[in-house]
């Protein structure tokens, strides 16, 4: 069973940072590659970035490559998002997500979403 909780959202300036976190409390945590995706008011959810479950293979859309980075800690059940330079643009809902394969990940065809948290970046 894999139960995602977001944390680490708030309020940021432009050009600053922030890192969020998406934890889970069950066993199965390192045998699935993990995304996060943003929604935005009135805009459809889209894909962030995501790892695989090793941390070796790792993807990020155009929007975020060379600003994010993702990275993991499966001993402690935890994914994370560092948000660098940030943008007023960044401002979105975000979720983790969790499943295997990498693909379906990518994909946001996840079986596994947490319940997201608010990043707000003020310009």
């Amino acid at each position: 069973q894999v139960h995602l909780v977001e944390s680490g959202g708030g309020l940021a300036q432009a050009g600053g940072s922030l890192r969020i976190s998406c934890a889970d409390d069950g066993r199965t945590f390192r045998r699935y590659a993990m995304g996060w995706f943003r929604q935005a008011p009135g805009k459809e959810r889209e894909f962030v970035a995501a790892i695989d479950w090793s941390g070796d293979r790792t993807d990020y859309s155009d929007s975020v490559k060379g600003r994010f980075t993702i990275s993991r800690d499966n001993t402690k059940n935890t994914v994370f998002l560092q948000m660098s330079s940030l943008k007023p643009e960044d401002t979105a809902v975000y979720f983790c997500a969790a499943d295997q394969p990498f693909d379906t990940v990518v994909r946001g065809d996840s079986d596994y979403w947490g319940q997201g948290t608010q990043v707000t970046v003020s310009s």
